[in-house]
């Protein structure tokens, strides 16, 4: 936490969806550490371990999210991960949710009340 703030660190390669998800997030009190990419992300978590991470399933590449959240977990992380992704019922077909270790997934567009219910109950805020 930095300044009594729960610090998201929220990895999408999609700038317009960033914006969006990052003024939601520091308007409900929530501090943002914002990554492009999976390689920008592992370079953010480095220097300063977040209290919860939401990433794109699909960036650059199809699996980058997923290879993304295997590398936070060779760095230790701890942190909830939750996933964000467009593919729907088929998110299986790309990744196993559970073989992850992810806390969840969020369908995009992501519905603004259940992004909130869920962090308020990970982060007591």
């Amino acid at each position: 936490m930095s300044e009594g703030k729960p610090v998201i660190m929220y990895v999408d390669d999609d700038p317009d969806y960033r914006e969006v998800v990052r003024t939601l997030l520091e308007n409900s009190g929530y501090e943002v550490m914002e990554a492009a990419s999976g390689e920008e992300g592992l370079e953010l978590f480095k220097k300063r371990r977040p209290d919860l991470v939401i990433v794109d399933l699909m960036m650059e590449e199809v699996d980058s999210g997923t290879s993304f959240v295997k590398e936070l977990r060779l760095l230790g992380n701890t942190a909830p991960i939750y996933m964000l992704s467009s593919v729907g019922e088929n998110l299986s077909l790309a990744a196993d949710p559970l073989a992850l270790g992810l806390a969840g997934v969020f369908q995009k567009p992501i519905d603004r009340a259940t992004l909130l219910g869920v962090l308020k109950a990970r982060l007591g805020r």
